[in-house]
């Protein structure tokens, strides 16, 4: 089918087509409970929020849950293709069908939503700029009723060329690969490994450049910056070469807000390692830079 949408969607856009039968709208929320003095964070689902306020129409998709490889080790590994296709068809998400995934808060949840969707081959997804604040900020009316759509058959195909495994990033940190950008999304301060850390041990894989990903957003709209601005702010990091990108974070999710960006300005070449920290860092033998 023909898009709804671009990938990047305003409110007012979204607004005027809630009543497409096309149209999937999901709040993919989750929170992450921090210990006050540091340490790993606590998964814990949105849907209780989404419950109490949501899109008109939207339904909610459990991305921690039914959305990710329930026997891994860590919260959010990307499943296989037969459970992430059952979940996407309980859904409601199938062939001509149009996603649009929101979050509550961070657009994080909504571009990790974005990207398991295109990695299993579905293309017509986009992400609402500013989520729910944006649409709030926009005097639109919001509910409480939870929303489901009518199952649909979703045949998920992986992309294997949108996903970095821990040994593609060992073998370009292994040979000093220049060739590859990778690419830390995270705050300049957990870049530098400094204070405490929610993952094994503290710093970032050698060879790394820092494009946090809040610097992509607008702080006073939570909106994407304009496309100029994204450009200049990622070229400004290293990234905008014409290399391959390899980007990662702590867990596979604030990395997809920079890869999401990346392909808003026209980067190819992207990919996420999925295991991000959390995996790189378990391993004692696995190097990591400080300062």
């Amino acid at each position: 089918m023909e898009p709804l949408f671009a990938p990047l969607v305003d409110a007012a856009t979204l607004s005027e087509h809630l009543e497409n039968p096309a149209l999937r709208l999901f709040d993919a929320t989750v929170h992450l409970a921090r210990p006050p003095g540091g340490g790993p964070y606590t998964v814990q689902s949105g849907r209780e929020t989404y419950e109490a306020e949501h899109i008109p129409g939207a339904a909610f998709a459990d991305i921690p849950g039914e959305l990710s490889d329930p026997v891994s080790p860590y919260s959010f590994t990307l499943p296989s293709a037969a459970r992430f296709s059952e979940a996407a068809g309980r859904l409601g998400i199938g062939e001509g069908t149009h996603v649009v995934a929101y979050a509550q808060d961070s657009p994080m949840w909504a571009t990790r939503l974005w990207w398991q969707l295109r990695f299993f081959g579905f293309e017509t997804v986009s992400v609402l700029d500013g989520g729910l604040p944006a649409w709030r900020a926009a005097g639109l009316e919001t509910e409480a009723t939870p929303r489901e759509y009518p199952p649909a058959l979703f045949s998920g195909r992986p992309h294997p060329e949108l996903l970095a495994t821990r040994a593609d990033v060992e073998a370009v940190v292994a040979a000093g690969d220049a060739a590859v950008c990778l690419v830390n999304s995270l705050t300049p301060a957990v870049f530098r490994g400094e204070g405490r850390t929610s993952y094994s041990r503290p710093g970032r894989i050698p060879g790394s450049v820092n494009a946090p990903w809040p610097e992509l957003i607008d702080p006073d709209t939570n909106r994407f910056r304009p496309l100029a601005e994204l450009e200049q702010t990622l070229r400004g990091a290293g990234v905008m070469g014409e290399e391959p990108v390899i980007v990662y974070c702590g867990g596979g999710i604030s990395a997809t807000v920079d890869v999401f960006a990346l392909s808003l300005v026209g980067h190819d070449g992207l990919r996420l390692y999925d295991g991000s920290l959390t995996e790189w860092s378990r391993d004692p033998w696995l190097p990591l830079e400080l300062g």
